[in-house]
C-alpha cells in the first residue's frame, strides 16, 4: 500500500513538473521560413499554413533595408542603416524571415486556422514584433498589432502603440497574450494597425507560438491524488506514533 502511494505521488509531481516540456505547439510555420519566395502575400509568394490578402510582405533577414521585397507596386524597403535610416534594422530573436504589414493601406489580417483546441481552455500566444517605416517617405508614424483567436471582437487583444520617429524603426519586442478557446478549431489572426496613411507605417512579426496555458485536467487530477495520499499517510504515521 505504501509503495503504491509513493508511486502515485511521484507520478503526480512528475506530471506537473514536465507539463511545459510536453506542451504541444499548435502554430505551424511560426517563423515564416516555409515560403515560396520573398515578396507579397498572395501576390507572388505563398507562406505555408498562413493566408492574407493585405499589403503584407515576407522579408529575409537583413534584406529590409537592402534588397527589400517585391509586391504589386514594385520593390519595397524599410528605413534602416543601409539606406539612410536613423538606426539599424535589428534581426529578430527568432532569426530568419519575418513579416512586415502595412497598417494603413490595403489592411488585412495574417491568419492561420488552429486545430485541436479544447473549448474553455486557455492558450498562450507568444510572438516578437517591431515597428518600421517604408523607405522613401518622411514623418512620424505609429504601429501596433491587434491579435485575436476566433472572430469575436470582444476577445481581441492589442500590443502597445509604438510611436516611431521619421526614417526609423524599433527594436524587436516580445509579447505574450492569453486566449480562451471557444471552439475546437479557430482562426488565429494578426492585424497591423498604423498611422498615418501615406507615410507608410509597417508592423513586423516573427516567432509566433501558441501552447496550452494550463496543465491538462488529467495532470491536475494525478497531482492532487498523489498529494492527498501523501497527506493521508503522514497523518496515519503520526497517529501510529501517538
Amino acid at each position: 500500500m505504501r509503495l503504491n502511494t509513493i508511486k502515485l505521488a511521484i507520478a503526480g509531481f512528475a506530471a506537473l513538473s514536465t507539463f511545459s516540456a510536453q506542451a504541444t505547439e499548435l502554430v505551424k510555420n511560426g517563423g515564416f521560413e516555409q515560403v515560396s519566395g520573398i515578396g507579397q502575400f498572395n501576390h507572388n509568394v505563398t507562406v505555408s499554413d498562413w493566408s492574407s490578402n493585405g499589403y503584407n510582405f515576407v522579408f529575409a533577414a537583413g534584406s529590409a533595408d537592402t534588397t527589400g521585397s517585391v509586391g504589386s507596386y514594385g520593390a519595397l524597403t524599410l528605413w534602416g542603416a543601409n539606406n539612410g535610416g536613423n538606426n539599424p534594422l535589428a534581426t529578430s530573436h527568432n532569426g530568419g524571415n519575418f513579416i512586415a504589414a502595412d497598417g494603413a493601406f490595403e489592411v488585412s489580417p495574417i491568419q492561420q486556422t488552429i486545430n485541436g483546441l479544447v473549448v474553455g481552455q486557455k492558450y498562450t500566444v507568444n510572438f516578437e514584433w517591431a515597428a518600421a517605416q517604408q523607405s522613401g517617405f518622411d514623418g512620424a508614424t505609429t504601429e501596433q498589432w491587434v491579435v485575436n483567436l476566433g472572430n469575436n471582437a470582444a476577445t481581441q487583444q492589442s500590443t502597445a502603440v509604438y510611436h516611431n520617429p521619421s526614417h526609423s524603426s524599433s527594436g524587436w519586442m516580445k509579447e505574450s497574450m492569453t486566449f480562451t478557446a471557444a471552439g475546437t478549431s479557430q482562426i488565429l489572426s494578426f492585424l497591423a494597425v498604423g498611422t498615418p496613411e501615406g507615410k507608410p507605417p509597417f508592423s513586423l512579426l516573427d516567432g509566433v507560438s501558441m501552447t496550452s496555458a494550463v496543465p491538462e485536467p488529467s495532470s491536475w487530477a494525478m497531482l492532487f491524488a498523489g498529494l492527498g495520499m501523501v497527506g493521508f499517510m503522514a497523518r496515519r504515521r503520526q497517529g501510529n506514533a501517538a
